[in-house]
């Protein structure tokens, strides 16, 4: 059946603008103009490609009392979120091709596309490579060991050789690891004065350079997950100027919240990296601007109330972010640091581009992944409201403008906030 969105304020971010228009969408995929039998009335309010989320952690196997497949879908539905690009760092982490298989049935009680990436090395130990080759067979869209950064360079220079024979991608996390040992903030004046264990801004850029000359060396596709500072910045735009193939992101908590957040001790603004200084921030948001960064993700981290109900020093790192991504990503639409085609270029277009995904766009043939939301309604997020298991967000309580009004997947509507909680 044919479908028309019509009186829509259509996102495109492969041309870089917006205009009033119809979509129309036949067997799932967006099609050119024609008949059809059903029609949605957008009224005005902008229709984009779904959000493709690179960063997510779901509970299962070995945590489904934090997270599982069914109520992160959910959640992804409700945040405009129709594609997540999982990470391995599960217990026991993502690391041969049954556990990857095993994840894959799981992940069928999602309402939404779901796409895992596979551990680069045995247990995420960074001792010995896994089998990448067969793991790509099951379906792996890159490798990487999430947070857990690869000290051997020797072993970490293998496996992007070993990558690049494949063609496949490798995520590093770009940290020096002694520097940012038992860290929870970064240094400066306000970690001081909180006498809280810190970590210099330059060990991002010492584990950035690092990186960048094994993948100059090994020739491989390579993506730093998270570039925050202003120092690593310099030296990833002289490696995309260089040529080198190489991709960043970054967290949508760390380009619409500082180091200051942490306040009070407040743990559900402890993360990974920790938060940055207000010029680090903005530099971020700059390099989102100018496409230095190329995607942006919520890197939702779920955890339970008793991990986080503790010293901020001991507390888990993290926090949810498929359901609150879009409002807090207007923030940085409603201060004028991006337009919307620009912000979509970041979480649908670009991460889809560099994964080799279908979607982010609403070119014809493309699948009928969908996003309709009103990108200035007013609401107070309230986080016993989110569809996730937990409820770690810095967000509870804020003031955000944004709301989606309905998702759909293939063609298929996975959420109506009329209908939120049928």
């Amino acid at each position: 059946m044919a479908t028309l969105f019509t009186d829509a304020r259509l996102i495109d971010p492969v041309a870089g603008v917006e205009r009033r228009g119809d979509l129309r969408v036949v067997d799932g995929a967006i099609a050119s103009p024609g008949p059809a039998a059903q029609v949605v009335e957008c009224r005005g309010r902008c229709l984009a490609p779904g959000i493709v989320d690179w960063g997510v952690k779901i509970g299962e196997p070995g945590e489904r009392h934090k997270e599982s497949y069914r109520t992160a879908g959910l959640a992804a539905a409700a945040g405009g979120v129709t594609t997540m690009v999982c990470r391995p760092d599960t217990a026991p982490a993502l690391d041969g091709p049954e556990a990857l298989a095993h994840a894959t049935a799981l992940s069928a009680a999602a309402r939404v596309r779901v796409h895992h990436m596979a551990a680069l090395t045995q247990a995420r130990g960074g001792r010995q490579m896994t089998e990448m080759g067969f793991l790509a067979a099951r379906g792996a869209v890159a490798f990487t060991d999430a947070d857990a950064v690869v000290r051997d360079a020797r072993v970490l220079l293998r496996c992007l050789s070993y990558a690049r024979s494949l063609g496949a991608l490798v995520v590093g996390h770009p940290q020096e690891p002694t520097l940012s040992a038992g860290a929870c903030a970064t240094a400066g004046k306000f970690a001081s004065l909180r006498g809280l264990p810190a970590v210099p801004a330059i060990a991002e850029r010492m584990g950035l350079e690092r990186d960048l000359a094994l993948v100059e060396q090994a020739g491989a596709r390579w993506h730093a997950d998270q570039v925050t500072t202003a120092t690593a910045l310099d030296a990833l735009r002289r490696a995309k100027a260089g040529g080198l193939p190489v991709t960043a992101g970054v967290s949508i908590h760390h380009l619409t919240l500082n180091a200051l957040d942490v306040a009070d001790f407040r743990t559900f603004f402890k993360l990974t990296p920790p938060l940055r200084d207000e010029d680090d921030r903005l530099a971020a948001v700059d390099a989102v601007a100018d496409g230095t960064i190329d995607v942006i993700g919520s890197f939702h981290t779920p955890q339970d109330e008793e991990s986080k109900r503790l010293p901020f020093q001991d507390a888990a790192p993290g926090a949810v972010g498929l359901e609150t991504m879009l409002p807090a990503a207007m923030r940085l639409v409603h201060a004028g640091h991006l337009d919307l085609p620009s912000l979509w270029r970041a979480l649908s277009l670009n991460p889809a581009r560099i994964l080799g995904l279908p979607g982010g766009t609403l070119e014809p043939g493309a699948p009928a992944d969908l996003v309709l939301f009103d990108p200035d309604a007013p609401f107070v997020l309230d986080r016993w409201a989110l569809r996730s298991k937990a409820k770690n967000t810095p967000f509870d309580g804020a003031r955000l403008q944004g709301r989606v009004l309905a998702t759909w997947v293939g063609g298929e509507r996975v959420f109506e906030r009329e209908r939120a909680h049928a």
